[in-house]
């Protein structure tokens, strides 16, 4: 089986350079093993809110100029990580998924992080977000006096007692409400079923979301915000808006513990435009035995299809970190599993572990080494039509830095233009 671009793992870096590539007529395979890091997104997406050093990020795009030479930004460039970033609303829009950044700018002109609540009750900086997904101009102030929080009787993944000890430390008067619906109940018969896609799967149905609806308008007594895990809209974020629009109050939808809907749901999306362009997903599948000739790849193998040989033109790896398992940790060594490529860590295993448990780790920068170009070195050399995206690059602390999302965006972006130029 031949192919233009065959990309190894189904996330959002590797969705987003295969949407790309097809759009400009490439014919491209995606093998992907299932679960990524999109399931356990919050529906908001971020650039970067926290440089190396620790020093907090307000405009991202004013900040690149002091990351490392190393970072994934500083390959990219400046111009370019601008460019891209004023292209993602529209990519995103135009696969179905709405975002907004946000409510303020920076003093310079440049776009300024927002800040969602978290499941946790805290405040935390993000690039855009989805619909849904409230974003403010400060984490220090907020306007309410009341909030409702509002959860569903039963449903564990959604603690309101951290969202109302987080709102109440702002000065926020918080009231717990819990609600029964018949079919959400229905799901406690099984344990394992009552989870947030579980009960978003039910909420998907009209009737459902606007009984859920009803029943929290009649619980208000009077406060300015109402709280509601965010459970909707798993087909369609619009069930936000409509679910807004019946409560006499400002919504906002403050994400559960995963498995994540609004994550879940932006994979489907993109994972159904790349279809609908005529791309081939094929899941549930894992690369292995990569094929070389000198310094290029000319195919791999999967688990599930044996000795049939995949070729193509270009190869692009993103499966993932040490979180994807794109990356393997044993306690000599970091690996990369697939095509055995050169990895950039501080040390061994042994040396990122302290022995105080909750002191901070030392994994910043571990990743595939790469070039400017995000080719990656296999034995000291680079290997030429193998590209790499997402946490898999090396280079920064995206957990650390909240850089994760845009990351895996726009090294997807710049990997789909090397990609294409290269024609």
């Amino acid at each position: 089986m031949r192919f233009d671009t065959i990309l190894i793992g189904g996330g959002l870096a590797s969705l987003v350079c295969g949407i790309q590539l097809r759009k400009s007529g490439q014919d491209c395979l995606i093998v992907s093993a299932g679960q990524n890091a999109l399931h356990f997104s919050s529906g908001a997406f971020g650039l970067l809110s926290r440089l190396p050093d620790g020093t907090e990020v307000h405009e991202p795009l004013k900040s690149l100029s002091f990351l490392p030479a190393n970072h994934p930004y500083s390959k990219i460039g400046v111009d370019k990580v601008a460019e891209y970033s004023s292209t993602t609303v529209g990519f995103f829009d135009s696969c179905g998924i709405g975002l907004h950044p946000a409510p303020v700018q920076g003093d310079g002109g440049f776009p300024a992080n927002g800040y969602r609540l978290t499941p946790m009750g805290t405040f935390k900086p993000a690039w855009l977000a989805m619909e849904g997904v409230t974003l403010l101009p400060s984490k220090d102030k907020v306007n309410w006096k009341k909030a409702l929080i509002v959860n569903f009787s039963g449903f564990l993944d959604f603690n309101t007692s951290f969202i109302a000890e987080g709102l109440g430390n702002k000065g926020v008067d918080c009231r717990v409400e819990r609600v029964i619906l018949d079919d959400v109940e229905s799901l406690r018969k099984n344990p394992t079923e009552m989870r947030s896609v579980g009960i978003a799967r039910i909420m998907n149905k009209e009737k459902n979301w606007k009984e859920f609806g009803a029943k929290v308008k009649e619980l208000r007594g009077g406060e300015d915000l109402v709280i509601l895990p965010d459970v909707f809209g798993l087909g369609d974020r619009i069930i936000t808006r409509w679910l807004g629009e019946m409560i006499p109050a400002e919504v906002m939808f403050v994400g559960t513990m995963p498995p994540s809907v609004p994550g879940i749901g932006v994979q489907m999306r993109l994972k159904k435009t790349f279809e609908s362009l005529g791309g081939t997903f094929l899941s549930g599948d894992i690369a292995i035995n990569p094929l070389f000739e000198g310094n290029r790849v000319t195919a791999i193998h999967t688990a599930n299809l044996g000795s049939i040989e995949l070729r193509a033109d270009n190869f692009v790896l993103a499966s993932g970190g040490l979180f994807g398992k794109g990356l393997d940790a044993s306690p000599d060594k970091f690996a990369e599993p697939v095509f055995g490529l050169d990895v950039d860590s501080p040390g061994d295993s042994h040396s990122l572990c302290d022995e105080d448990f909750f002191s901070p780790q030392g994994f910043a920068g571990i990743g595939v080494r790469c070039d400017d170009s995000f080719r990656p070195f296999r034995n000291g050399g680079v290997l030429e039509n193998l590209y790499v995206a997402g946490s898999e690059v090396g280079g920064c602390n995206s957990l650390y830095e909240g850089s994760g999302a845009g990351v895996a965006i726009l090294t997807a972006m710049s990997v789909a233009d090397s990609v294409i130029s290269g024609q």
